[in-house]
């Protein structure tokens, strides 16, 4: 079955940078668009960046653009954001995202920017 285990969250203060990391299993991770998404209290999941199959192509939020850089790693079934300059707005869960027939999460994991 499709799992997503992210990890790498944590306090930060503002102007600092976090990696996180999302190990998937139980598909063929090389062939799939992987995405990160945030979700911040009281607001709705919002996509954050997204990668192609290949790594070719990524998407950013207006947001995050020029702060945040995603990747991955096809050999390690691994989803990587990288997150820099970080304010206290980008307080949030960030969870990884593939579709495959239908939506898969994974747990989440939580990032808080102190100013």
């Amino acid at each position: 079955q499709v799992q997503l285990v992210e990890s790498g969250g944590g306090l930060v203060q503002a102007g600092g940078s976090l990696r996180l990391s999302c190990a998937a299993s139980g598909f063929t991770f090389s062939s799939y668009t992987m995405r990160w998404y945030r979700q911040a209290p009281g607001k709705e999941r919002e996509l954050v960046a997204r990668i192609t199959s290949t790594g070719d192509a990524t998407l950013y939020a207006d947001s995050v653009k020029g702060r945040f850089t995603i990747s991955r790693d096809n050999a390690k079934n691994t989803v990587y954001l990288q997150m820099n300059s970080l304010k206290p707005e980008d307080t949030a869960v960030y969870y990884c995202n593939v579709i495959r027939s239908r939506n898969y999460w994974g747990q989440g994991t939580q990032v808080t920017v102190s100013s």
